[in-house]
């Protein structure tokens, strides 16, 4: 994973301004995805996301942290939260995630799968042997 100058310069104005340990950020159009240390993400919230406004303010981006883990189904669920899931599996270098809800579904999905695509790019990025995300949709009136 190469960082380029503007990727370590907003890690350095997104530290200096929370005080949170970054691992990494992510430019994505007009948004900055921030991986921070599950231990600072607290710090990099701020009260009711006072830091996330504040940093969104100054980098003039729209800003999401998301807390790191070196348990790939835990980083996976903390990518996608907010959304509603039942479980996240991991079989054979493939991330099952699996919901029972249509909704959530279409929201991890995204529309022309980019939400999907760009969760599936992230955790590549930190774990090589993941191949793959698939969600499955498990219909609650079947048996």
């Amino acid at each position: 994973m190469k960082l380029t100058i503007e990727t370590i310069n907003n890690i350095n104005v997104f530290e200096n301004l929370t005080g949170a340990k970054v691992k990494d950020c992510i430019t994505e159009g007009s948004k900055l995805i921030f991986i921070v240390e599950e231990i600072s993400l607290g710090k990099a919230i701020g009260k009711q996301g006072s830091n996330i406004k504040r940093a969104s303010v100054v980098m003039k981006k729209e800003i999401q942290v998301v807390a790191y883990s070196d348990d790939v189904t835990k980083f996976v669920y903390n990518l996608i939260y907010p959304n509603k899931i039942d479980d996240i599996k991991l079989e054979n270098g493939i991330v099952n995630i699996i919901t029972k809800d249509n909704i959530s579904k279409g929201k991890i999905f995204g529309r022309g799968r980019e939400n999907l695509k760009r969760i599936e790019e992230i955790v590549k990025r930190y774990f090589s042997d993941v191949k793959e995300i698939k969600i499955l949709w498990k219909n609650k009136s079947r048996k």
